[in-house]
């Protein structure tokens, strides 16, 4: 063969051999899609007081399918349950069933799970269908670790190990009976060696403000992303400290955060597309989801709670102390008082236990305080009346106990009892957060003002 010809060979075959080399060099980096939740707070959806809300798990399924793949991997930071109460575990292991139909591959412990007993800390462990994990939530009696510390889970040919913490400092009132919070730094110093040659990247999930995930991920090299956590908004961007991505959201299930990670054979990580994506009305609700939900108010509805004896209500009172006053209920008021009885009946409070109804939610200790008269308290609202009576949103929600102000105006003698002044604080008890338009009292105030009536 010439010298020419020889050129010629080797000027077609060299392209060939970097462009192999090349594909070879790309086959060995794998693209890992993460998105993950916090502060969910047994939010199987939104709460529906009003149109066009945003979160919610069920909006949260339909979301996650528009990029699901095989790379895909789902956890969660913390507080997924709503509460300690006997009604929030029952919610929760229906938000335990809704990410386990999401395809998670871990659940860590926030402040709220750090505040159940230990008893029940285990029970979770132990039945959650996704992989329920802590690693510095400890048995205060015997030291032993309550939770799993950590996971691990394979996605495109990359193993990834999850570590979940909560930081103690949250939790001023101290954890759930028997619980002990280990300090994080320690317990991770503890763990990490653990991890070593068992995954190729390693994601801390810690339920912590942004100043103290900053602080994890400066103090450790190991992570590959730190994600959070204890949060009043969704990190504005992706940033990096020392070697890990640090990365949060929050904020009642209203936004997901989604990070793509893009994992080499040798283990160094790159960040790739990342975004805080807002659950809005845009995204159907999943039915799934929805039926989840309404098992768990189907099975609240015969249930026999905690909060259903009446003396729960009494159990903040001071012995041999009645209360002032009791409740009597809207009708008894609306008689004697005809023009606020109008403003009234002409109103959303006056309807407020109808939307319930009509839900299905009428039985769920979370909806039912701010829709019925003095639930909770000594002689209000309780959930065996079902429509009979102190239902909506009625006079007593809001000027209290009104049974000793009838009874003086009834009896014709000297007028001794007077309720307090109400303000905005009184109407925020209800109208806040997720559960109100924002509220803004000079706007809200004129379509229920009212007043004293006028002598006669």
């Amino acid at each position: 063969m010439s010298l020419i010809a020889l050129l010629l060979v080797a000027a077609f075959l060299l392209p060939l051999f970097f462009a192999g080399c090349g594909g070879g060099a790309k086959q060995q980096v794998a693209s890992v899609d993460l998105f993950f939740t916090s502060q969910t707070r047994g939010r199987l959806t939104h709460c529906g007081c009003f149109s066009g809300q945003y979160g919610g798990l069920a909006r949260l399924r339909s979301a996650v399918a528009l990029h699901r793949g095989a790379g895909t991997v789902g956890v969660d930071v913390g507080d997924a349950i709503e509460g300690t109460e006997d009604f929030h575990l029952l919610k929760h292991r229906q938000v335990l069933k809704a990410y386990a139909g999401l395809g998670f591959a871990a659940l860590n412990a926030g402040a709220r799970e750090a505040s159940l007993p230990a008893a029940t800390l285990r029970q979770l462990g132990s039945e959650s269908p996704v992989p329920f994990i802590s690693a510095n939530l400890r048995d205060a009696a015997t030291g032993a670790p309550l939770l799993k510390g950590w996971t691990v889970t394979q996605r495109a040919g990359r193993r990834l190990a999850f570590v979940g913490v909560v930081d103690p400092a949250l939790l001023p009132d101290g954890p759930g009976a028997g619980v002990e919070i280990e300090p994080m730094e320690t317990c991770l110093a503890r763990v990490l060696p653990e991890l070593k040659g068992k995954a190729d990247a390693i994601v801390l999930l810690a339920y912590a403000d942004e100043a103290a995930l900053t602080a994890l991920a400066g103090r450790f090299y190991e992570f590959a992303a730190v994600l959070g956590g204890q949060v009043s908004q969704p990190a504005p961007r992706l940033y990096q400290e020392n070697r890990s991505l640090v990365y949060y959201t929050g904020n009642d299930a209203k936004s997901y955060g989604r990070l793509e990670l893009r994992i080499a054979r040798d283990g160094a990580v790159a960040p790739g597309k990342h975004d805080m994506v807002l659950l809005t009305d845009r995204y159907p609700e999943n039915q799934d989801i929805l039926d989840l939900l309404s098992a768990y108010r189907t099975e609240v509805r015969h249930t026999r709670l905690d909060l259903d004896d009446p003396a729960r209500a009494l159990a903040g009172s001071v012995p041999g102390v009645r209360a002032a006053s009791d409740f009597v209920g809207s009708p008894t008021c609306l008689g004697c008082h005809p023009s606020a009885a109008v403003v009234w009946s002409k109103s959303a409070h006056a309807h407020a236990f109808d939307s319930l109804v009509y839900r299905g939610a009428d039985a769920d200790p979370s909806c039912i305080a701010c829709h019925t008269v003095g639930f909770g308290s000594p002689g209000g609202y309780r959930r065996e009346f079902r429509e009979a009576k102190l239902t909506h949103v009625g006079c007593e929600s809001c000027h209290g106990p009104g049974g000793r102000h009838v009874a003086e105006r009834a009896s014709g003698g000297p007028i001794n009892f007077h309720f307090r002044p109400l303000g905005p604080g009184d109407c925020q008890k209800c109208h806040h957060g997720e559960f109100s338009r924002p509220f803004d009292y000079e706007v809200f105030w004129p379509q229920i003002k009212h007043g004293k009536e006028p002598r006669l």
